[in-house]
């Protein structure tokens, strides 16, 4: 086959990533490991989904690579009278189209393909469209297609319920009225994959929407590691309309032509002239309201697609570990606390009686981004309301350390227009790193922990439970660090 259901997705967003996939395959980058756990996921979700119409004969071929093998299996099937068929797989006009779920019932032949996102996208609707048109032309008359979604109102009470977890929405009328136009655009992909020469197509806004291409690395690699596309809370379009001018570096910014705001000024003005900013005013305003003992404190979650406890929804964000670094006076030894989970049960209550006694009753409690913490505590406080009046009370004790960098208070040209704690403290605390450890972020501590709750992880547990628990100490040690150097300054 030309084409594929994602290889016409592909293409509809950029003729250059259709060409490079189809015939330079081996420059695309490579699959980061947070984004295989997304691809994984829908993997199982798919999978999950058969349940809604169970006892289906499956299809799928011995590997990715001998998918025109379901085409045969699918007419079999089909042949043979079976009413539903997973991973229907279809060739029509040299595109291939596998299908999650398809289903006969007394009205006729209906499709079904499974997302594990929360809602319809327009690509979605296109996806479905390159699905009827070679299911339908392969001569099934198709009655109905529909995406079936993740419901994120559902919350798990008891036992798994996968009718309430998933939406079915049927988009037959958005695929007819996209269907006219797929014709010229498989006429027009084909004519790309065989064309003589690399489509000349300039970096732009299609590079990440509908999704983020996996060629940055070879379309990209003219733009230095620091530019124009760095400048913090600048609209993409701006940011294009300045390449498009040829201004890709900060120093080719013309001041008195851009329209920046104070902040982005600030960290132009930084970067060309190699200046630090500190309000001193501001600073010393901020720790001077600070009550001792200080709690420094950080939390990480997982975001499970299926609901694994009573009282959670779908991607809802579950605490299962924190690190606690604790100060009671300016010049006392710093205490330190911490909690990680087991990862068979339930993290939530463990985790928050300790944190409620570990955290005691005064002074306050400093985190890296206040809404984060606050709203999982607020999320604690919906589910177990028994602990509200103490979960209530930390609370109401948070202050935000993000505060002065956010408000540029205090700005070096290491910061590159971030205040992200990952930008923050190799600027002021260059001798602590995260790149010493075996986790360096918490995407990858809360998708290891999440594999360990799935009972898909393959490592050595003992050892990794301790990774993240460095990870974890190392960020609120990093703010302890970080509120040193500002009470210096």
């Amino acid at each position: 086959m030309r084409l594929s259901k994602s290889t016409f997705i592909r293409g509809l967003q950029c003729e250059k990533s259709l060409y490079l996939y189809k015939n330079h395959y081996n420059l695309k980058d490579s699959t980061p490991s947070s984004l295989q756990a997304v691809f994984d996921q829908g993997t199982n979700i798919g999978l999950l989904a058969q349940d809604l119409f169970p006892n289906g004969a499956d299809a799928s071929p011995e590997n990715h690579f001998k998918m025109v093998e379901s085409v045969g299996k699918t007419l079999d099937f089909i042949n043979k009278g079976e009413s539903i068929i997973y991973e229907a797989t279809f060739l029509f006009n040299d595109v291939l189209a596998a299908l999650d779920i398809l289903v006969k019932d007394e009205e006729g032949w209906k499709a079904y393909e499974v997302k594990s996102s929360t809602k319809v996208s327009d690509t979605y609707i296109k996806d479905a469209a390159i699905q009827y048109y070679t299911i339908t032309n392969s001569g099934i008359d198709l009655k109905d297609i529909s995406i079936v979604h993740i419901n994120n109102q559902y919350t798990k009470d008891g036992e798994l319920d996968i009718h309430q977890l998933f939406t079915i929405e049927s988009v037959y009328d958005q695929v007819l009225e996209f269907l006219p136009r797929i014709p010229n655009e498989v006429r027009r992909l084909k004519n790309v994959i065989e064309s003589p020469e690399v489509p000349n197509v300039d970096i732009g806004n299609h590079c990440s929407d509908p999704y983020d291409c996996d060629f940055k690395g070879t379309c990209w690699k003219h733009i230095p590691d620091y530019s124009v596309f760095n400048i913090s809370r600048l609209n993409k379009d701006k940011k294009f309309d300045l390449y498009n001018q040829g201004v890709i570096t900060l120093d080719d910014i013309d001041l008195g032509q851009t329209e920046l705001n104070p902040n982005q000024v600030l960290q132009v003005q930084s970067e060309v002239n190699g200046t630090t900013h500190i309000d001193v005013e501001e600073i010393r305003n901020f720790t001077n309201g600070l009550n001792y003992p200080l709690y420094y404190l950080d939390f990480e979650t997982i975001g499970p697609a299926v609901p694994k406890y009573n009282g959670s929804r779908p991607y809802q964000q579950l605490v299962f570990q924190y690190s606690l670094h604790i100060q009671e006076t300016s010049t006392s030894e710093i205490e330190h606390r911490e909690y990680l989970a087991d990862p068979s049960q339930d993290p939530r209550i463990g985790f928050l009686e300790q944190l409620i006694q570990d955290c005691g009753n005064s002074g306050d409690i400093i985190v890296y981004n206040i809404g984060f913490e606050r709203g999982k505590l607020n999320d604690l406080t919906d589910v177990f309301p028994q602990y509200s009046n103490e979960l209530g009370s930390i609370v109401n004790r948070l202050k935000d350390l993000m505060i002065p960098f956010q408000q540029k208070w205090y700005y070096t040209p290491e910061m590159r227009g971030s205040y992200s704690i990952k930008y923050v403290l190799p600027a002021l605390v260059p001798e602590l790193s995260y790149n010493d450890l075996d986790i360096k972020e918490g995407g990858t501590a809360s998708n290891t922990f999440l594999s360990m709750v799935n009972e898909t992880f393959e490592g050595d547990v003992q050892k990794t439970r301790r990774q993240l628990l460095e990870y974890c100490s190392l960020d609120t040690y990093a703010m302890v660090k970080i509120l040193e150097k500002l009470r210096q300054v």
